[in-house]
């Protein structure tokens, strides 16, 4: 495939930004970025438009981007504007990206009206960049809705279902996600669907004609991890007759996912992070030492800062392996999706028991939507599965609904009550991906909900919550 063009134009050669956006694209540099890195000193000296404008011309000739970063940093967004309406005098010419570290919504405003495909600004990180480069560069599937493509393209799962906003919101990256070959970490609780989610970021991928490797880091006993992983020569111990490939071997030129990585032994983790820093390892009882091809996905359903502070994963390790961090929401965090999740699972078993099941009672539903699902998704097919094959009747009745953790189902409420649940739900969680957005500063965060600051600050002690606990967590 031919590699795409990407220009990065630097008003200010001395400001860091383009050396991090260049470090972010070039760390994903395998899936076809060819990177231009230009500075625009020759451009501060021209004062005409016709003589600006013609400069611009030449350079897009050269290059001949499909996207241009425009790379401006404080102070120099007046000039930006002139430099833009250079860069886009035909309507023909690539969308440009404007990247800045200025603090003037108005001005960068005013760039998206005079036709800015959109604009960046620091911390600069890969989710915050590659979603919108392959979006521009028009990165085949980006026409339909995200929900749709992942479903169509990895149509063998069921459990890519839902449309609640926690759930859209984790699903939407996987696109992204795919293209590139950064590690990646999907956090949640058992069941929610990790493996389901590593296996579409692999379907979706250049890799998906590779294979997919599987492995569950806390049911390999300790000692045969290392042997697990990079395999052994002949010798390598005893009883070590004939030499073995590992995992990583076997995954070649596809995917490597670890599952359960907090259970991972730590000297285990020591060889897993050289092997991911040098892309390189030794099987047990071997000298040489081999490359290896391979897209690393990781899972863990504890709480993995948790887990580092408890020194059950290294910090390091985690640094690594948190690039793309996916985070997949319990279902008692997304009640709206268990009809349609219910359906699906309804549908899949009457066909693969031969049952004449169509339908679940109102009752039926109703004791499906109040539960907790401690067991998430996982627990939902296994409770549908078990209704479809006890099923008497083409309709399954609320009686044929087995809860194994029936202490987790909730009471019938009132639709009042039901709806204040959801607002205050919806209220913090709105509340606290504000403050983790603006870095828990307060007052940015209550410019962009558009409420003064006194009433947003309310809002906080209102839901208690603590905008210091949001310090440097983007």
């Amino acid at each position: 495939m031919k590699p795409t063009n990407v220009l990065l134009l630097e008003l200010n050669p001395a400001c860091e930004l383009g050396d991090s956006l260049r470090n972010i694209l070039e760390s994903n540099g395998h899936v076809g970025i060819n990177l231009q890195q230009e500075s625009l000193n020759d451009f501060s000296g021209v004062e005409r438009r016709e003589q600006r404008d013609g400069l611009c011309a030449g350079l897009i000739a050269r290059v001949k981007p499909a996207v241009i970063f425009l790379i401006s940093p404080f102070g120099y967004l007046r000039q930006t504007q002139s430099l833009f309406q250079s860069l886009r005098c035909k309507s023909s010419e690539p969308p440009v990206v404007l990247v800045t570290d200025a603090d003037e919504p108005g001005e960068m405003f005013e760039m998206l009206k005079l036709g800015a495909a959109d604009y960046i600004t620091p911390p600069l990180t890969p989710t915050g960049i590659l979603p919108r480069l392959w979006r521009l560069i028009g990165q085949p599937g980006w026409g339909e809705t995200i929900a749709q493509q992942v479903r169509e393209k990895f149509s063998g799962t069921k459990m890519l279902v839902g449309g609640s906003p926690s759930f859209l919101e984790a699903v939407s990256k996987i696109p992204a996600v795919a293209q590139c070959n950064a590690n990646v970490l999907i956090s949640g609780e058992t069941g929610t669907g990790k493996e389901v989610c590593a296996r579409a970021i692999h379907q979706l991928s250049p890799r998906a004609n590779h294979p997919f490797i599987a492995i569950n880091c806390g049911a390999i006993p300790v000692e045969l991890v290392e042997n697990e992983l990079f395999g052994h020569e002949r010798g390598a111990y005893t009883h070590a007759s004939s030499s073995q490939m590992g995992q990583i071997q076997a995954a070649e030129g596809g995917t490597l996912f670890l599952d359960e990585i907090d259970s991972m032994p730590l000297l285990a983790q020591v060889k897993l992070l050289r092997f991911l820093q040098e892309k390189e390892y030794k099987p047990l009882g071997s000298t040489r030492t081999r490359q290896a091809d391979v897209r690393v996905i990781t899972a863990t359903n504890v709480n993995v800062e948790r887990a580092v502070h408890e020194g059950k994963l290294r910090q390091d390790l985690y640094y690594r392996l948190n690039i793309l961090p996916i985070v997949l929401p319990p279902l008692r965090e997304r009640r709206e999706d268990i009809p349609l999740l219910a359906e699906n699972f309804l549908a899949r078993f009457a066909t693969e028991y031969g049952k004449l099941v169509r339908a679940f009672s109102p009752e039926a539903m109703q004791k499906l939507v109040l539960h907790d699902w401690p067991g998430n998704v996982r627990e939902l097919e296994h409770v549908v599965a078990r209704a479809v094959v006890l099923a008497s009747t083409s309709i399954i009745k609320g009686s044929e609904i087995a809860l194994v953790a029936s202490q987790g189902t909730a009471q019938p409420e009132s639709f009042q009550t039901m709806k204040d649940r959801v607002v205050e739900q919806a209220e913090r969680t709105y509340l606290r991906s504000l403050l983790i957005a603006h870095d828990g500063n307060i007052t940015k965060a209550a410019e962009a909900a558009r409420k003064n600051r006194r009433a947003f600050f309310e809002l906080l002690r209102k839901h208690n919550i603590d905008a210091r606990d949001f310090k440097g967590r983007k």
